[in-house]
């Protein structure tokens, strides 16, 4: 019988065998690792941010592309992605003396586009269009239709799906198995297709779990509604599974093999991405950290088990890396942020942050003065145990403090602080350089500020230096009170490492006032 007359998944699992064959002329298996920083669970880490192009993708690529013809090969290749399938294209063109013109949209990340032309060279053209994935594969297609190129599919392709299959072969070649679970992000589903299937082929038993973002779940709809559906909008996060609709042929193979699949948030795949780091150095993309995201959300109901997860890719943007490492969500403890009502007069913030806040780690501190009589300072504070985030409020009201729950609001995360400078009397604003030590801010305010000034601006967010850094605003009653303070306040001090006066035109810039 021919192998295109079987079954979806008998067809699947003969191709995983034929492309053991063909993809390790392009590329060498990853580790398989061991994960121990999350408590209760045993996690075995496939590293495919290890392999030839920092993500799993080179698999199906080459496998599909080592089946071509001599006269396809000759007419070429054609192909959309948002990066890591793109190198895929890009290696096996290369290894093949294969031309192939790769559609990626606009909003690429560089880091992507040059791995593409590192791995291509000179057998790769990459054509910009569109904002979206969606728009470059539409661009893609009309491409192959006009110019007889072949449409190598990201992931809607058997030969695709069966390359990645590859790396479910390698897990059970290890000798770590069985396991108990499995967690496998899904874009359009050939990566979870493959791997699903041929760990289902050796371990009947094992759970398999589908995990996708929360604004991105297009196999959760395509699975609700009986086929692929195409979402209305599309989170880009993650960018490397943000797919509009699913697969018809990975729909109709996970459809069979999935036990069930979980979403997470944005802030989870964070806090993931950090577990990797600290527990294996691995810097993942977004999309890379999904399936451990999903394991820590039900770590308690899988305490015991032997549970498998993909790093699928680590071609992040060095830029995100920051944006993601400064997030709430990194943070492995709870936070929440607050706003809180108190008096504008010397002394109430610090008794605030005596009584109500004590214990907890304050993560993030803005406030500017708005008014003659009432102050709304927002804090962001972390715990290791969430019931002493949750006994904050408690000791708020019982202290007769009004306070609101920002946690996520947008003004918080781009760190709009207002600031009416004609409510100021004789200001000064200082930057702050203190040691990341509990009390050495709070010390700073108590032996330095209080009684001789108000604080009137505070932007302070905590950076996982040893080092803080704060631009803090004081408001003294008279001019004279405001040099005596600058000329008694040392540079250098107790639990602070530098303190200078801004400069005039920053401090003009903040209040409204002239320089002078």
């Amino acid at each position: 019988m021919e192998r295109e007359g079987l079954p979806p998944d008998r067809r699947l699992r003969q191709e995983i065998l034929f492309a053991r064959e063909r993809v390790y002329r392009f590329g060498q298996p990853t580790p398989l690792e061991h994960l121990s920083l999350v408590p209760g669970v045993e996690i075995w880490v496939k590293r495919e941010d290890l392999s030839p192009i920092k993500a799993y993708k080179w698999r199906g690529a080459c496998n599909r592309m080592a089946v071509l013809t001599p006269e396809e090969k000759a007419t070429g290749v054609v192909t959309a992605s948002a990066g890591n399938h793109a190198q895929g294209v890009a290696l096996a063109a290369r290894a093949l003396g294969i031309q192939a013109r790769i559609y990626m949209p606009r909003s690429t990340p560089r880091v992507k586009q040059s791995a593409v032309r590192h791995h291509g060279g000179d057998r790769v053209e990459i054509i910009l269009t569109g904002d979206s994935y969606d728009e470059a594969v539409a661009a893609a297609l009309d491409d192959a239709s006009t110019s007889g190129a072949t449409y190598v599919h990201a992931y809607d392709d058997v030969q695709v799906m069966a390359g990645q299959g590859t790396l479910a072969d390698e897990v059970v070649l290890s000798g770590h198995g069985p396991f108990d679970a499995a967690y496998l992000q899904i874009g359009g589903g050939g990566m979870a297709a493959g791997v699903s299937e041929w760990l289902k082929t050796y371990w009947p038993e094992i759970e398999i779990v589908g995990v996708e973002g929360v604004g991105q779940a297009s196999m959760k709809a395509a699975l609700e509604a009986g086929k692929p559906v195409p979402l209305d909008q599309v989170d880009i996060f993650c960018d490397g599974t943000a797919v509009r609709k699913a697969g018809t042929n990975t729909f109709e193979i996970l459809n069979s093999t999935l036990d069930r699949i979980e979403t997470v948030t944005n802030a989870e795949v964070s806090r993931a991405i950090r577990t990797l780091w600290e527990g294996l150095r691995c810097v993942s993309e977004p999309s890379g950290a999904l399936g451990l995201a999903a394991v820590m959300k039900n770590r308690e109901q899988l305490a015991g088990k032997r549970v498998l997860v993909v790093v699928s890719g680590a071609n992040i943007d060095f830029l995100q890396i920051g944006l993601i490492a400064q997030s709430e969500g990194s943070s492995q403890s709870a936070s929440r942020t607050l706003r809180v009502r108190i008096p504008e007069r010397p002394g109430t913030m610090l008794e605030l942050l005596d009584t109500c806040f004590e214990g907890v780690n304050i993560a993030d501190f803005q406030y500017g003065k708005v008014h003659e009589s009432e102050a709304w300072p927002a804090f962001t504070i972390t715990a290791e145990d969430a019931a002493v985030l949750d006994a904050v409020p408690e000791k708020l009201q019982a202290r007769g403090f009004q306070w609101e729950d920002l946690t996520g609001a947008v003004d918080i995360a781009f760190r709009a602080i207002p600031l009416r400078g004609d409510l100021l009397a004789s200001p000064v604003f200082l930057r702050l350089d203190f040691y990341e030590r509990p009390g050495a801010l709070h010390d700073f305010l108590d032996k330095r500020v209080r009684g001789r000034a108000n604080l009137c601006y505070f932007n302070y967010r905590q950076s996982g230096e040893r080092i803080g850094r704060a631009l803090i605003g004081l408001d003294f009653a008279e001019e004279s009170q405001r040099r005596e303070f600058l000329e008694s306040l040392p540079e250098h001090g107790d639990g602070y490492r530098s303190c200078k006066q801004v400069d005039s035109p920053t401090s003009a810039r903040l209040t409204g006032h002239s320089p002078g």
